[in-house]
């Protein structure tokens, strides 16, 4: 998932339908189909996104208050904090920025702010990437379900380089074979050298793996168009979590993920 310019106005919450790529059972909303198709290689690998999948997007509201935690460190306006976050997204996210303390100092430049506050502004960085990190105790257990399964797993996420250098100190990281940030990467979805970074990592083909995302940032078409198999997860946070870059998708569908064991448990079953 992608999270939206702060001027930007948000793309509603996309229903899905039917799939043309199956993953053997589909729920739509509280109904259960089976796909009449024939059913694909059962996965090996599961290539997930984090921010509205594994973890919550976060709201306006929240995105609002981490601005005025910003703006009183750097002692600017709130309006003036929220500009610098939403016009540096594309330098945080793409590689420009290396580290949490060049994000700092981008942003303190943006808001033509002191350069004393740099420490005091990393340190805040660290501390709200490690509470956006937290994730449920029933998502980890579905996790774990997979690992013990011999599914490989892989998180995929357009995030800056505080997340990365926290990443693993989160209770997500031992669930996982392989990380791929856009930050270290160098490209956000959905340019396809992620998803091919992804499936290096965890050494299979793409026919082999199954992409699982709330769908911000194109990036269930783009799963697909590096050749793998895609599932799109209701956003976990609710409706009002933010995002942007998100197009229609006719693809499967699953509540949370959570519901991955089980979709995997019975893949091809009628």
């Amino acid at each position: 998932m992608r999270y939206p310019s702060m001027r930007t106005t948000l793309a509603p919450t996309l229903s899905a339908t039917t799939s043309p790529h199956p993953v053997g059972e589909v729920v739509l909303g509280s109904s259960l189909q089976w796909s009449s198709a024939a059913p694909a290689q059962r996965p090996t690998a599961v290539i997930l996104d984090l921010f509205g999948t594994l973890v919550s997007a976060p709201s306006e509201a929240e995105r609002k208050a981490v601005a005025a935690q910003f703006a009183e460190i750097l002692r600017v306006s709130s309006a003036v904090a929220e500009a610098a976050l939403s016009d540096s997204w594309q330098a945080r996210h793409d590689g420009q920025l290396t580290s949490t303390t060049e994000v700092a100092a981008h942003l303190i430049t943006r808001c033509n702010a002191s350069a004393a506050s740099a420490d005091e502004l990393t340190v805040l960085l660290a501390q709200l990437a490690h509470i956006r990190l937290h994730a449920d105790a029933t998502l980890l257990q579905a996790l774990e379900e997979l690992q013990h399964g011999g599914v490989k797993l892989a998180v995929l996420s357009d995030a800056s380089p505080d997340i990365a250098e926290v990443w693993n100190s989160s209770n997500l990281a031992p669930h996982f074979d392989a990380a791929v940030f856009s930050c270290r990467a160098g490209a956000v979805k959905p340019d396809h050298h992620l998803f091919r970074a992804a499936l290096r990592e965890l050494g299979v083909a793409p026919h082999q793996a199954l992409y699982c995302g709330d769908g911000g940032g194109d990036e269930l078409a783009g799963a697909e168009r590096a050749g793998i198999r895609a599932v799109r997860v209701e956003r976990r946070g609710g409706p009002g979590g933010l995002v942007f870059g998100e197009t229609a998708w006719s693809g499967s569908a699953i509540p949370a993920v959570e519901s991955l064991p089980s979709v995997l448990d019975r893949w091809g079953q009628r």
